[in-house]
């Protein structure tokens, strides 16, 4: 990084906009940079978006963005941020605060030299296809953020990246936290053996294959799966109820367990698919979640640590989790700050962020150093 930006000038002078929910976030990203950069100059834009009695709101850009290079950062599903409407305590919901950040750019008013968007839990994420007469509400956000001039836009682990040929012209990358789950994992459980006879990753359903693959590919671990079999008869919230999950793969017993997922929503189908996998004869089971929402609540998460069918779940910071989740034996947040300050830095210089994408040389150079079985 310091040879780059020897050889590279910035984009524009670097500015970080932290949206409603964000700013705790943004400022430890923020001091990173700060590090990187070895100075102490502030990248942070003030803003504020006030509400009418009426629920209606504005966005205010109070310093000067002319020529910059902006970075916004939006936590989409942070429903910790309130506002007053008639009287009423209102939590801000996914569309109040995709709508922020729209009024967020429409208050940059076309100054700065370029406008990234970092939204690590993508907006609409989950509709991202159409399967009857339905709304494509993420290809739509999208073309929207497009048409407002964004050039960039950085999420985690999109439920399908494929959502990006809505704007085929715009960057959009999907990133991982994987070196970080690896990382914290090994910096918990001190005993933790990664290698084929002690550990195995699991992806609880078809869709993510594809993650548990690259766990499993950088790690040297066999892989199982689980198949959710559905109920396509009957709806019930929006979906078909799921009947059982079906595992596949090598025998589990004996071995410890990692299962990685996108996200924990409600949580039921990873409460039964630990369940299963510890009736199985898995020794210990860890659970890999980039966001962590907990809809439903944890009590079901508290029962299922005491009866021994999950040992730890990793989430990370990206998303909101209630401060109470924090406190919990069972939970164990991935710090992602340090990561973001480096894509920030890399692409502020238009750098390839290509190593920071797959981390294959760094988990491999962890493992060596921490004495688990060297890969490749």
């Amino acid at each position: 990084m310091e040879e780059m930006r020897k050889s590279k000038l910035e984009v524009g002078e670097l500015g970080i906009v932290a949206m409603n929910g964000s700013h705790e976030l943004a400022s430890e990203v923020e001091q990173y940079i700060k590090d990187i950069r070895r100075d102490e100059k502030t990248h942070m834009i003030r803003t504020s978006f006030p509400r009418f009695g009426s629920g209606e709101a504005k966005g205010l850009i109070h310093e000067t963005v002319r020529g910059k290079d902006i970075f916004i950062l939006v936590d989409c599903f942070h429903y910790g941020v309130t506002y007053t409407m008639q009287g009423m305590t209102v939590p801000m919901s996914p569309d109040d605060h995709f709508q922020d950040l729209k009024r967020a750019i429409s208050a940059l008013c076309g100054k700065p030299r370029r406008i990234n968007v970092i939204m690590p839990m993508l907006y609409a994420g989950r509709q991202h296809k159409r399967s009857a007469r339905e709304s494509l509400d993420c290809a739509v956000a999208l073309q929207e953020l497009q048409a407002l001039g964004v050039k960039n836009i950085l999420t985690f682990d999109a439920h399908d990246p494929r959502v990006q040929n809505a704007i085929p012209n715009s960057g959009f990358d999907s990133l991982s936290p994987t070196y970080q789950m690896i990382k914290t994992l090994i910096e918990n459980e001190k005993d933790i053996r990664i290698d084929d006879e002690n550990l195995m990753m699991i992806s609880p359903d078809e869709g993510g294959v594809p993650r548990a693959m690259y766990y499993s590919s950088v790690l040297g671990v066999n892989l199982g799966m689980f198949y959710k079999r559905r109920n396509y008869a009957v709806i019930v919230d929006g979906k078909n109820p799921i009947e059982a999950h079906e595992y596949l793969g090598k025998e589990i017993k004996g071995k410890d367990v990692i299962i990685s997922d996108d996200m924990i929503s409600s949580g039921d189908s990873m409460l039964e698919v630990c369940e299963i996998v510890k009736k199985k004869g898995a020794r210990r089971v860890y659970v890999f979640a980039t966001f962590g929402l907990f809809c439903n609540g944890i009590e079901g998460f508290d029962e299922a640590y005491k009866k021994g069918n999950i040992t730890k779940i990793f989430t990370t910071n990206l998303a909101y989790v209630r401060p109470e989740i924090l406190q919990r034996d069972w939970y164990t947040q991935v710090d992602m700050s340090k990561y973001l300050a480096h894509l920030i830095d890399a692409i502020n210089y238009d750098a390839s962020i290509s190593e920071l994408i797959d981390p294959f040389v760094k988990i491999k150079t962890l493992l060596e150093e921490t004495g688990n079985r060297k890969i490749g």
